[in-house]
């Protein structure tokens, strides 16, 4: 099946995601999410992949949630941001979570609503110093979405939450990195090219099954006690130490070379993990 509203792109062992509704400044749609959801997981599958950057085509990022359907967009009855698809695009944020795979977001421009929302689910986010961000549901008449009012508070603290989230006001991407929504805020020409170079220093740096093992514990982690957390910790970081890629590392770097990562972050990932199987 082919994209219809987002575009893919090959840079060697990074993917390049574009959000591509050029009518609509890229406005999400569950179509949208849907196919950022198979484009993931592909990529995820795909060993020689080991970055996405996902951005937008244009001036925006997103616009958030496609408005065509009037006072009736969030009722359930438009077919843009309708229920029909909502149980499946509804696990966005978790399936994204659970990809093997870094996801970076290039902020490019404006991401509204669910234009800034979906990026919270995923693990980097670049944005244009003037980009135009915000949580803006409170101001449409509806909750913040997806799981913002579990996530917000535990990335910025609930006063800084509060802030975001109950106003809906809007933010720059400089203001973004302060609070810490943000990991980098650059000039929006820099955007793209600041995300794809982080992109390859994990492709050409990091070792793949030892990503997916950060990545997975990370969040996995919010949702554990410490004991329970610090055990597994120490279990897995001995279970990395005796695979053949913690020999490269130290080796490469000992011999002042780049790294030759031996293992694949679908088949090689310890069973505890519980990492979803190689997508079909």
């Amino acid at each position: 099946m082919a994209y219809e509203q987002i575009q893919l792109e090959r840079h060697g062992p990074v993917e390049l995601v574009t959000l591509y509704r050029p009518e609509r400044m890229n406005a999400w749609t569950w179509q949208m999410a849907a196919e950022l959801l198979r484009a993931f997981g592909e990529a995820d599958a795909d060993d020689s992949v080991r970055a996405v950057v996902v951005t937008g085509h244009g001036n925006a990022f997103c616009a958030g949630a496609d408005l065509g359907g009037g006072g009736e967009t969030f009722s359930g009855r438009s077919s843009a941001v309708g229920t029909v698809d909502h149980r499946h695009a509804a696990r966005t944020a978790v399936q994204a979570r659970q990809t093997k795979t870094p996801i970076i977001a290039a902020i490019n421009g404006a991401a509204v609503g669910a234009g800034l929302t979906q990026t919270m689910a995923w693990d980097l986010r670049v944005a244009a110093d003037d980009a135009k961000l915000g949580f803006v549901f409170n101001r449409r008449g509806i909750m913040p979405d997806a799981d913002l009012l579990w996530t917000i508070p535990r990335m910025i603290g609930y006063g800084a939450a509060m802030d975001v989230l109950l106003t809906g006001r809007i933010f720059s991407g400089a203001e973004g990195k302060e609070l810490g929504l943000i990991n980098r805020s650059v000039p929006k020409t820099d955007v793209l090219d600041t995300a794809m170079a982080m992109a390859r220093d994990i492709a050409e740096n990091t070792a793949p099954v030892s990503v997916a093992i950060t990545k997975r514990l990370m969040y996995d982690f919010l949702n554990r006690d410490w004991p329970e957390a610090d055990q597994l910790q120490r279990d897995l970081f001995a279970w990395t130490g005796q695979q053949p890629d913690a020999k490269e590392g130290v080796l490469a770097f000992l011999e002042r070379r780049a790294p030759e990562w031996k293992m694949s972050k679908n088949s090689d990932a310890p069973p505890e993990l519980g990492l979803p199987p190689r997508h079909g």
